[in-house]
């Protein structure tokens, strides 16, 4: 088996919603994203033969995704009034309105499935909230 990693890392704020503590207010966080990818046999053929996958290619497709989401208030759909979601569009606001709860293990998921759909061999990411605390997923 064969492995390759690469990290990335993006600024941005969320809320949990339905939690109670100090994470159900608005603040932020340095997301750390480190992610591996996976391969049984090297390949055989063409400018690739002998890698897993290019470093290039593995590294461009993590660093969009990290971009996209980079300085952007990740939003819990639904999680906020349709007249409160407007306001902030209003004001100029990077939303990214996500389909659950934007906690880090679920931004984890939520990773390699968009690498997997591009893809990629994710067989693990893991998101860093802070310097200490990670979420891990595994395929």
């Amino acid at each position: 088996m064969y492995q390759l990693k690469t990290e990335a890392s993006f600024d941005s704020a969320h809320f949990l919603t339905d939690y109670y503590g100090k994470c159900e207010n608005l603040h932020g966080h340095r997301w750390r994203l480190v992610v591996f990818i996976e391969a049984d046999q090297l390949q055989e053929e063409g400018t690739m033969r002998d890698m897993v996958l290019d470093f290039g290619v593995f590294k461009k497709s993590v660093r969009a995704l990290a971009e996209e989401l980079d300085h952007t208030f990740l939003v819990e759909d639904g999680s906020l009034a349709p007249a409160t979601i407007e306001a902030l569009q209003g004001e100029g606001f990077s939303l990214t309105v996500l389909p659950f709860r934007t906690t880090a293990e679920n931004l984890a998921a939520y990773v390699a499935q968009r690498l997997r759909t591009q893809g990629l061999p994710v067989c693990e990411v893991d998101c860093y909230e802070t310097p200490n605390n990670c979420a891990i997923w595994k395929g």
